[in-house]
């Protein structure tokens, strides 16, 4: 655990008009406990069980953030409490969240995941599917679902240029999906991208969340 990175990794995202959410997988809730003293109130979580042990044990006042991938037969337990799940990349899976929704009385949020990257290891709507999805019937129908904007995760790789290019394809097309789809929307506003190794590219290409781990808790085991 580093909170001097913690405090000037908040002073920069802060700056920057975005927010900052604490990736805590795998991390005891010791870890959680201590940056939660801190100040952090948004905590983001892989694993379903794991944010739900968690979710248990913890201040009720932190926003658990889903930003793994989730299957559809996982969705029942989290309903209840998940602040945002980041990682919605089918119909069916957001089909599931209204239905688990509704059961619990309330709306969820949810973004998007767009494909940026050319890494097939990693989950996301193609631009196509994302319009087939938006334009769907089934998806007009959905009552217990709040789209907020979208989650992209750029190329594992050191180079600056592919990945600023992939963090500003996100961007436009999430300008693009705002004119056709939420031009009266006050909800539609987040871009949920950067990790530790290229948070500073996310945070020049307009990301309002920033999805970092490491660098405050400390390499994984």
């Amino acid at each position: 655990m580093n909170l001097d990175n913690f405090h000037q990794l908040t002073k920069e995202v802060r700056a920057s008009g975005a927010r900052l959410i604490a990736v805590s997988k795998t991390k005891p809730v010791e870890d959680i406990q201590t940056l939660y003293q801190a100040g952090q109130r948004m905590f983001g979580e892989n694993k379903v069980q794991e944010m739900a042990s968690k979710y248990e044990v913890l201040p009720k006042d932190i926003g658990w953030h889903l930003i793994g991938h989730l299957q559809t037969n996982k969705v029942k337990y989290i309903a209840s409490f998940v602040s945002l799940i980041h990682s919605v990349d089918s119909l069916k899976l957001l089909a599931e969240i209204d239905r688990q929704a509704e059961r619990c009385g309330r709306v969820i949020d949810c973004l998007l995941q767009i494909s940026i990257s050319d890494e097939e290891t990693k989950f996301g709507l193609s631009e196509e599917v994302l319009y087939q999805l938006l334009d769907s019937d089934e998806f007009k129908k959905m009552d217990h679902i709040r789209i907020c904007g979208f989650m992209g995760m750029a190329t594992n790789t050191d180079v600056a240029d592919k990945i600023e290019q992939e963090f500003a394809s996100l961007k436009n097309i999430f300008e693009q999906v705002r004119e056709r789809y939420f031009p009266t929307s006050v909800s539609f506003k987040e871009l949920s991208m950067g990790m530790t190794s290229d948070y500073p590219l996310a945070l020049k290409h307009g990301a309002t969340l920033v999805r970092v781990g490491s660098l405050i808790f400390g390499e994984r085991n």
